[in-house]
């Protein structure tokens, strides 16, 4: 059912719960999965995920957590807004299913209703499976 899943992950605690979550629909579906971590445009000291080698070690990390479980993973690493970043991935890899954690980093001041998640689930050319 799900030929292609997208996981965009973080440094968040809801993205490593959420990647249980992935290596189960994709064992299930047999599917192709590919990692996607979005290096923010912003100020490295307010920000881990602007920093270009922190997020390359997040990508390795997560891609040797699949390995681990048999699950084999492409790593996309992009620049950009996260939530249209996401939703740009999606579309070009022809993605069946988006999952990600309930909340990430990207949290803002003005609270859930414009976090990056909500935002994809508005966006997203494709269903998006929201692990909490």
């Amino acid at each position: 059912m799900f030929k292609t899943v997208l996981f965009p992950i973080d440094q968040s605690r809801e993205a490593r719960e959420a990647a249980e979550v992935v290596a189960d629909v994709v064992k299930t579906n047999n599917s192709r999965l590919v990692i996607l971590s979005v290096v923010e445009q912003s100020s490295p000291e307010t920000d881990v995920m602007s920093s270009v080698e922190a997020v390359a070690k997040l990508l390795q990390g997560a891609k040797a957590l699949f390995s681990q479980q048999g699950i084999q993973a492409e790593m996309v690493e992009r620049e950009g807004m996260p939530s249209f970043t996401i939703c740009d991935v999606a579309d070009e890899i022809g993605a069946d299913l988006i999952i990600m954690g309930c909340r990430g980093l990207g949290l803002t001041s003005e609270g859930a209703t414009e976090s990056v998640t909500t935002r994809v689930i508005n966006l997203s050319p494709c269903p998006v499976l929201i692990v909490p």
